[in-house]
């Protein structure tokens, strides 16, 4: 557990260039924070811990100003900059290496048991405030720009932006 938090650190050290000292970054970067007590809420969770791990991660919301459900999958090196209003629902997936924005919502779209937030797949980067609702895939490496709306899977190394997102960067 203590080299994940390491890897969370370095790789928000290596992402933003106001990072002059990773041991700031330790201390004093919501959006690590966050991401820190996901973990230990996860673990809980998976220990079917149900009412701790929810409680943990009121807490870690309280603390942050980001609320990530406890049964979402989050990879490694997943960083949150600057963190205040991210929302990751129950059941997103995150892949690794993935950089978010603050305001980012990974929401539902249906009010029933089934897998009905976004997937990020690997290297994927989402602007601040964007919103992604539904069961939809956004490709590896693909970027969301800030303060879109998006309801539809993205390819891979796409970029979309935009009310509803629409891809930007000259491809079909």
């Amino acid at each position: 557990m203590l080299g994940r938090l390491r890897e969370d650190t370095r790789a928000m050290c290596d992402r933003d260039p106001a990072a002059k000292r990773c041991l700031e970054v330790a201390l004093t970067y919501p959006g690590v924070h966050a991401v820190w007590g996901y973990r230990i809420a996860n673990r809980l969770w998976s220990a079917e811990l149900r009412l701790p791990a929810r409680l943990f991660s009121h807490l870690v919301r309280l603390l942050t100003g980001v609320e990530i459900h406890p049964a979402a999958t989050i990879g490694r090196r997943v960083t949150i900059d600057h963190g205040m209003g991210v929302v990751i629902g129950e059941t997103a997936e995150v892949g690794d290496d993935v950089h978010m924005y603050h305001g980012v919502t990974l929401g539902g779209d249906v009010n029933e048991p089934v897998k009905r937030h976004p997937t990020l797949e690997d290297g994927v980067r989402v602007g601040a405030n964007a919103t992604l609702l539904g069961d939809i895939t956004v490709g590896e490496g693909a970027t969301v720009g800030a303060g879109s709306v998006l309801t539809r899977d993205v390819p891979a190394g796409a970029t979309v932006a935009g009310v509803p997102a629409k891809r930007v960067d000259g491809s079909d």
